[in-house]
């Protein structure tokens, strides 16, 4: 696994290291000793799954308050999106700063996501399945969101959303 790090404290792109051969291709998707040597989340409490069937479905921005705050590590298995996260950490360097990545099944990219960010993605095929391994119970009573074209972040999105829930596309504003 080759670990890059983004302009947020703490979150990392996370590209495979392919193994060819006459078979095709293997790759370490995850190593609990490599994470453990960058100091990062090596426990899991449940695995999600989201399908989205219109390229263009935005979810986000969400994340859970404390005591319930999550980190997530995020792949897509089937199709694309942009996946974005913004600091909302009020001691990071970077709070409310974003960066985003493409994730795509081809890519078999992953991207780590810290506790006390908020999440989200749009899709840029149909039929997008998105796997997230996430290091917090679910909590509702916790659950909390951004919009995800709150002026406060400036998140620059490659298109416009069209398919969005009410709840992420009515969060209030930040500031």
């Amino acid at each position: 696994m080759i670990f890059r790090d983004t302009p947020l404290p703490g979150a990392h792109v996370i590209d495979v290291d392919p193994i060819g051969d006459e078979r095709g291709l293997f790759a370490r998707l995850w190593s609990a000793e490599d994470f453990a040597a960058r100091h990062l989340v090596t426990r899991f409490d449940h695995v999600s799954v989201s399908f989205n069937r219109e390229a263009g479905t935005l979810r986000g921005m969400h994340f859970q308050a404390p005591p319930f705050a999550e980190t997530k590590l995020v792949r897509c298995i089937r199709g694309a999106i942009v996946d974005v996260a913004i600091d909302l950490r009020r001691d990071s360097p970077a709070f409310r700063k974003w960066t985003s990545v493409e994730l795509t099944a081809d890519n078999r990219r992953a991207f780590y996501i810290p506790a006390g960010c908020a999440h989200g993605f749009l899709t840029l095929t149909p039929d997008a399945e998105v796997l997230y391994m996430i290091d917090a119970p679910y909590s509702a009573a916790h659950g909390r969101g951004v919009r995800w074209n709150d002026p406060a972040f400036g998140v620059e999105w490659p298109g416009t959303p069209g398919v969005i829930n009410a709840r992420d596309a009515n969060y209030p504003d930040f500031a």
